[in-house]
């Protein structure tokens, strides 16, 4: 290497470099594989899927649809286990949605996770369909900090490291793929420093930085002061560093990437309601959103429909997409399945989106024809007296009140939100 080229840490065969790249945040329900899709679709050079904790992908069916051609890693959950009278059918939760063709080379797991040993077990399920393997240390959340995962792991540096030094060794190295961490500021500089410098030793490719301390909120400002430092930091050790917080575009992405000597950049709030800013200007920017929402939420249906997306994230970031103004707004929220949201958004005429509608609603069994009083009737009915019986000795009392004892979170928790 010539004595005036930065270091690099090498780039693994089937890892991807993070330098000059534009990318889609980890996020909950906006980073399910619809939303991933078209922010590829509209220019994001990277996706990040939402964090999963390591004890949810574990244990899990890999098979692939031949209705969607994507992957799916599935599971039976506990309460069904349990109780099979929940659910007759048995259908399995899909914990994790891959489009291996449309995904190849571009998709970034995110892990939640405190546990290096349960780490590997974790990433090596993905790790051959997958670009790289990102550790989460900055989400806020309680659900997550509870577990000494997140942005807990910023309390306990040398678990952190312990975590990625062993997802390097054991998982990125024998499966050629890149590992990360994505990191929040610390209040001191010097302790971001501290902390920055040695997870930049651990052999990752990449680190990403919240511009925000552990408790501020995606309302509060990020704070930028420290992140020339970071970079320099990352430079001088050959890792990529990616900036995060408050980016709102591609064009103003790639002005903080040169302001800021930060390699790339992450766009989380602003993609979940306008998909489109991943775009170049010359493309039409993400400004013509407001008049052209229809053209981004037609494109969403699409790719939910192709991947019979579940029907509740498909309806959130509906709600999302569309300007609370708009008079479909109001008729998408009525809406109960795919059929009646087409028809909500006036969309029946288009290709055949009304009858995929209607083949995925029937795959998927929406909208339920049964009530849920007659749900719980039917369980109670199906339910033996010696289920009866354990499920009254778990009952608490209390003076005056009969409460039900708190159960134990299930390790099948949904992936936590943005960090």
């Amino acid at each position: 290497m010539a004595a005036n080229e930065p270091a690099r840490v090498p780039i693994p065969k089937n890892g991807v470099d993070y330098r000059g790249k534009v990318v889609l945040a980890p996020m909950v329900r906006s980073g399910e594989l619809p939303s991933r899709l078209l922010a590829l679709k509209y220019g994001a050079d990277l996706v990040w899927g939402p964090e999963t904790i390591d004890r949810a992908i574990i244990g899990t069916t890999r098979r692939l649809n031949p209705h969607t051609a994507t992957l799916e890693f599935s599971r039976l959950p506990t309460s069904k286990i349990k109780n099979p009278t929940l659910d007759p059918a048995n259908r399995e939760s899909v914990i994790y949605r891959i489009h291996p063709e449309l995904e190849k080379g571009k998709l970034i797991y995110q892990m939640g996770t405190a546990n290096p040993e349960l780490a590997v077990q974790a990433a090596k399920m993905v790790a051959a369909d997958v670009a790289g393997i990102d550790v989460n240390s900055g989400c806020p959340k309680p659900f997550s900090t509870a577990g000494g995962m997140g942005a807990a792991l910023l309390k306990t540096p040398d678990l952190l490291c312990s975590i990625l030094t062993s997802l390097v060794e054991e998982v990125g190295t024998p499966y050629e793929i890149g590992i990360s961490v994505k990191i929040r500021i610390l209040d001191l500089p010097e302790d971001t420093e501290a902390l920055v410098r040695r997870l930049v030793r651990t052999g990752i490719t990449g680190l990403t930085v919240h511009c925000r301390t552990t408790p501020m909120r995606p309302r509060e400002r990020a704070i930028r002061d420290q992140l020339k430092m970071i970079a320099d930091i990352c430079r001088e050790a050959g890792v990529a560093c990616v900036m995060n917080g408050d980016v709102t575009s591609r064009t103003e992405a790639l002005k903080l990437m040169q302001e800021f000597h930060v390699d790339g950049a992450m766009i989380a709030t602003e993609a979940e309601k306008n998909p489109s800013c991943f775009r170049p200007d010359a493309e039409g920017g993400p400004h013509e959103w407001r008049s052209q929402w229809k053209t981004v939420v037609t494109e969403y249906m699409r790719f939910a429909l192709q991947v019979e997306n579940r029907w509740g994230n498909t309806k959130y970031l509906l709600g999302q997409m569309i300007p609370g103004k708009e008079k479909a707004y109001a008729a998408m929220n009525k809406s109960k399945c795919y059929t009646d949201v087409i028809k909500a958004l006036g969309l029946e005429q288009v290709d055949d989106l009304l009858h995929q509608a209607e083949i995925v609603d029937e795959h998927l069994g929406i909208p339920q024809n049964e009530s849920r009083a007659s749900k719980r009737a039917r369980v109670k009915e199906a339910t033996r007296p010696e289920e009866q019986d354990e499920h009254e000795a778990k009952r608490v009392k209390v003076p005056g009140v009969e409460t039900e004892a708190p159960l134990v979170q299930d390790a099948l928790a949904p992936a936590a939100l943005s960090v």
